[in-house]
């Protein structure tokens, strides 16, 4: 009797383990079967598979990738620079902060900086957006560079943005690592850089891997951050901002407007994965070293 209701309970998480891998999974099945037809097709019928061709979907990756009102490798290349220097820097200056933070724990400064960074992750962005923007503005004159429409703004503001959620993650992380490797290189004559960089860094990598993918797909999928610090019509945009403005440029021709959406999501769908692992692994690792 045991045995058959836990086998009944079993088929019931799997039965709304399907359901909720369907009701998830479905807006990027009619993003994929629309990119196979032709505006005609989708709108006869969008949910089925009249018209779909692998013939169209080349046909309309192409158009998009040709399309001079798109300009698509632009976009890419600046979503690429953005999301890779933004990674680089909170991984680095993340770890930094964790560490010291973790290392300083009975200190009332220290305490207070990271319940700091905890309470900034429970602030909605909304309620910064408009201050955040006349902020970089007054930092941009000031400082000389440009803060607005510009790489090294975006990438700052991505590093304020994400620092709350590595440290946190990170600090729980360094705790489990012991203080002994840290004395023993103190006593080799290691200064403070040097026992992070040879000694702490190293050992983040499995955390470190798991935040650079969860960061990154969320500064490459980003769309409210870019399109208000970097503009519409500015020079800079991301894949992002880049396929809204596409949408205002071919309202009805939807072939091409989903083909556009589907080249901006299938780089960080094959990146999740191909990295789906290391994602598990450093989660797990970071839970039981916390």
């Amino acid at each position: 009797m045991h045995r058959k209701e836990k086998s009944s309970s079993v088929a019931i998480r799997c039965i709304i383990a399907v359901l909720i891998s369907i009701y998830v999974l479905f807006p990027f099945f009619l993003v994929v079967i629309n990119s196979c037809k032709t505006t005609q097709d989708i709108t006869a019928n969008p949910i089925g598979f009249n018209g779909v061709g692998i013939g169209q979907l080349i046909q309309n990756l192409s158009d998009v990738i040709n399309n001079t009102h798109f300009l698509f490798w632009q976009a890419f290349g600046f979503s690429v620079l953005i999301t890779v220097l933004s990674l680089v820097l909170l991984a680095v200056f993340g770890g930094m902060a964790a560490w010291v933070i973790c290392r300083n724990n009975r200190k009332k400064w220290s305490m207070v900086i990271y319940f700091i960074f905890i309470a900034s992750m429970i602030i909605p962005f909304q309620v910064v957006m408009l201050p955040l923007i006349s902020t970089f503005r007054d930092v941009g004159k000031f400082v000389g560079i440009p803060m607005l429409q510009s790489v090294p703004g975006i990438v700052f503001a991505y590093l304020g943005f994400g620092g709350a959620m590595t440290v946190f993650i990170l600090n729980g992380f360094i705790k489990g690592i012991p203080f002994e490797l840290e004395e023993a290189a103190s006593i080799d004559g290691c200064y403070p850089e040097q026992t992070f960089f040879k000694i702490i860094f190293p050992l983040l990598t499995p955390v470190i891997t798991t935040i650079t993918i969860l960061n990154g797909m969320w500064i490459w999928n980003d769309y409210l951050l870019p399109s208000m610090m970097l503009g519409q019509n500015g020079a800079v945009k991301t894949l992002p901002v880049a396929v809204q403005a596409f949408v205002g440029s071919y309202v009805k021709q939807w072939n091409m407007i989903l083909a556009a959406a589907l080249l901006a999501i299938v780089p960080m769908v094959i990146v999740f994965l191909v990295a789906q692992k290391q994602i598990m692994n450093g989660m797990i690792e970071g839970a039981v070293k916390g």
